[in-house]
Order: structure tokens, then sequence, then C-alpha cells
């Protein structure tokens, strides 16, 4: 426990996990804090995290960001879910959106035990044709407005996005430093970090330090030797070679999620190019190999020179210690399938405003708060480790996640889909009930069997309600414009 009272609030490194908790902290508790955030424009960001989950939107509202403007300035599009190919068996796909599936659930059991019913009497349509967004995603449509009943998540550029919100935030009192971080200043008797020391010899004091230096750590392990837990057990890849192109069609409402022999690739339209990557495990495809496969696959010209993105999957055995919270590539990597790493800064920033040390660090504010993270943390890594696992593929790669042995927790929930067809959302896991399903069902994990509440009713009547939610799905998303036209009346970037 350390008594001090904490007031200035010193975030070490940019990007966009730096600005995401600069613009939160200033914008939520800024005339009691003395934020200072220190970067170099020398030291470049990972930068490729450019596809978001629904919470973005709670977490803009809550800064009070404009939608349009920020689209605009990160020549954003919008997404309504992921699509994955080739993930089940090589020339399958399936979308897992952001909607929910069939109307409101009842208290004894979810709609999907209803369709599993109906379509075991030969009464049920496709599922996704009783979701909303999924069939507005593959239809490639897409509005939003005061009365739009859509949930939906961004595609954005990160760099740009970073300076937005600085640009949001330095006006509000965020101070910004120029300079790399030559040590780390630490209490001789507590361990405590009292300041960061610039190449320059500028000495930035603070009481409480974020972590924002990426996969480097500068303050969390470099400094505290905090320990990092391995997940790459269950996640074998640990290489990533990201490119830009120029966008040769029109942008799709979705990110699409397209598995190889050796991992998968991504591919992210924005308004003004793709951002597209591969990611793969180096014993089984080489870089040279990762490089010439990408570029073989993807469309228009190459606007970057290809990247590649070391890591290694797993967490920080302490997001928060002694003084210092990791947030963002410190704290841990869990590879972007779903797209959860800019949600998972967004949530510890917002945690830490929730859970703030005004009157000193105390040991149960602590512990409260890494438990909340792990547990997060451990529901993404669980939902992540799903879709490598539920494969019918032949390759190495693949043979090796099907048959490897899954954390209990995963084990559990496997079973109790395939024995029952139970899905569930616990508190702080992050993935609803229907995304558990859409995966589950969209790799070929079929259920032995379901609740039995289908059988009262008739098949006349849930024939007709069958049809009614599948009719409205249809005429709500027919009203809906195209993807790209929305997006040139609604926030087009044009040249900026």
């Amino acid at each position: 426990m350390d008594n001090r009272d904490v007031r200035r609030v010193v975030i070490a490194g940019g990007g966009t996990a730096g600005w995401i908790a600069a613009a939160a902290l200033v914008k939520q508790l800024g005339p009691l804090l003395d934020i200072t955030l220190v970067e170099s424009e020398e030291i470049g960001t990972v930068g490729v995290g450019e596809s978001t989950i629904p919470t973005s939107r709670t977490f803009h509202n809550f800064l009070g960001i404009d939608e349009q403007a920020f689209m605009r300035a990160t020549q954003a599009s919008f997404k309504l879910g992921i699509s994955f190919e080739n993930w089940g068996r090589a020339g399958e796909r399936y979308i897992h959106s952001f909607g929910t599936i069939g109307r409101a659930s009842t208290w004894m059991g979810d709609f999907h035990h209803l369709w599993l019913h109906a379509r075991e009497r030969g009464l049920a349509d496709p599922l996704g044709d009783y979701c909303f967004e999924l069939r507005a995603a593959d239809s490639e449509r897409f509005a939003t407005g005061k009365d739009a009943r859509i949930n939906y998540a961004y595609h954005l550029d990160a760099g740009r996005y970073a300076r937005f919100l600085r640009e949001l935030s330095e006006p509000a009192g965020v101070r910004r430093v120029e300079g790399k971080i030559e040590r780390v200043e630490q209490n001789g008797e507590t361990g405590f970090v009292e300041a960061l020391v610039l190449d320059s010899g500028v000495r930035i004091e603070g009481d409480l330090f974020l972590d924002c230096t990426g996969f480097r750590g500068l303050l969390i392990e470099q400094a505290l030797q905090t320990g990092y837990d391995d997940w790459t057990q269950w996640l074998p890849t640990d290489s990533a070679i990201a490119v830009q192109t120029v966008s040769v069609g029109p942008a799709v409402p979705y990110t699409r999620a397209i598995a190889h022999e050796a991992g998968w690739r991504w591919r992210i339209p924005l308004q003004h190019r793709v951002g597209n990557g591969i990611v793969y495990a180096r014993d089984c495809l080489s870089d040279d190999e990762a490089r010439a496969k990408l570029l073989a696959d993807v469309e228009g010209e190459a606007l970057t020179e290809p990247r590649v993105i070391r890591y290694r999957t797993g967490a920080r055995r302490k997001v928060w210690n002694k003084n210092v919270v990791a947030l963002g590539l410190s704290s841990g990597f869990v590879e972007p399938l779903e797209s959860t790493s800019i949600h998972l800064m967004k949530i510890a920033i917002t945690r830490l405003i929730q859970l703030f040390p005004f009157d000193g660090i105390d040991d149960a504010l602590v512990a409260r708060f890494n438990a909340m993270s792990r547990r997060e943390s451990e529901g993404v890594r669980d939902f992540i480790i799903l879709h490598y696992h539920l494969n019918q593929r032949d390759e190495p790669l693949w043979r090796r996640c099907r048959e490897m042995q899954l954390p209990d927790t995963l084990v559990e929930r496997i079973a109790l889909f395939r024995q029952d067809a139970q899905a569930y959302q616990a508190s702080e896991d992050l993935f609803r009930v229907d995304s558990w399903v859409q995966v589950m069902l969209g790799q070929n994990l079929e259920p032995r069997a379901f609740h039995r509440m289908g059988r009262m009713i008739s098949d006349a009547n849930l024939t007709r309600a069958l049809k009614d939610i599948r009719t409205d799905v249809a005429g709500r998303v027919a009203k809906l414009p195209v993807h790209q036209d929305f997006l040139n009346c609604y926030c087009a970037a044009g040249n900026t």
C-alpha cells in the first residue's frame, strides 16, 4: 500500500493506447488530475488494429465524440461483423455478426433452441435469416440514424485515430512531451516508479504511470519485472505481416478473416484504402512464404512496404503492479481475430477511472482491478481458441489445434454446447450468447440435444413465428442503402 495522494498521471507512450487513455482521463477526471503523455515521433507503433467491436460506440458516447467527425477524421467505415472463410472446412463461410438472433429469448431458453427444434422438424431456414445485422452484412447494406435499430462497430485508420484523440486531449489539458524514455527511476525501498528520464535529460515525475510502450513493456516488465503468462500452447501463431492497398471496389460492412494452411489473413476496408495482413506460425510458414502469399492474395496496388510483426500471445501476470498500469500491448496480446485489442484498451481505462486510487494505491483495489482484467482477457482468449480448435482442416497446424488440450474453462463451454446446446455469458465475459452460438454452429459443432420447449408450440405456430421473423429481417434489410452509398452521404472523408 502507498498512501500518497495520486494526482500526477504520466502516460508512457502514445499511439492508440496512450491517446485513448489520455482522452478518457482528461474528459472524465480532468479537473482532479495533472496528465502528461510522453512519446517520441521516432518510435513507431504497431498500428494495425483497425477493426473494432460495438463497445467503441459506447466509449465514444462516454467521451462525447461526434460520430461523423470521428469517421471523417479516421476515414472509417462501418462494421456489422466478421466473415470467417475456410475456418471449418476449406470453401466454407459463416458470419459472426453483432446482431441478436431471432427475437428476445425467453427465461426458459435462448432462441437457438427453438431454431434447432424447428430444423429437426424441417421447418427452419438458415440461422442467419433470423438476424438483421448478419443479413445486412451479407447484403453489403447499412444505415444508421436516430431511429435505426442496428448494432455496429467501425473499421478505422489507427494512426489517424490516435491523432484525432490527441486533438481532443491537448486542448482539454493533457500535456504532451516529446522524447525517448532513457531510464525509469524507482524508489529504492518500495520499487514504485518515481520518474521517467528522457534522452534530453528532462525528468517527468508522477504518482501513477500508465505503460503504453507496446510489446516492450518498458515500465511493467523491464522496470518492474512483472512476468508474463505464455498462451502459445493454445494460440500457436507468432507472426504477422501487414500491408495497405488501394481500394479497388466498394467498402463492405464487415471484416474478412480468411484461414490458410498456417494461420489466417485479414482484409479491413476503410474509405481511402484497405488494411491487409497475414497471421502465421513460423514453424509452418516462413516469412518469405507468408509475404509472397499475402501479396499474391491482396487486391489493389500496395501503398506500403509489407511489415513483419513478431508477437507472443499471453498476458502480463499483473496488469497493475505497484503504481504502474499496463494498457494495450504492454498488458498482453491476444491475436486480433475478433478485433478485441482496442476494446481491451478502452475497458481497462474505463475500469481505472472507476477504481481510481485518489487517496493512495491500495492492495485491495489493485487486486480487484487485476482479477477483473484477467477474467476478461481469459474469456477473450478462450473465444479465440474456439475458432482454432473447431476446425476440420487437414494441415499440420490445424490438426494440432484440433487435438490440443484446452483450458478447462473452454472445455466446459464446448461440452455444454455439444451435449445440450447451452451457451452463456458470465459477468466479465465480453462475448454474448449470440456470439458463442454463431461461432460454434458456424464451425460445425452440432449439439446432440437441446431444450425441448419447442415441443409446446405447434408446427403451424412455430412455422408462422419463424416466417414473421425472417420476413421482418428481409424487409428491413431491403430498405437499407448500399453501405458504400451511405458512407458517401454520411461521412465521406474526401482528401483529409
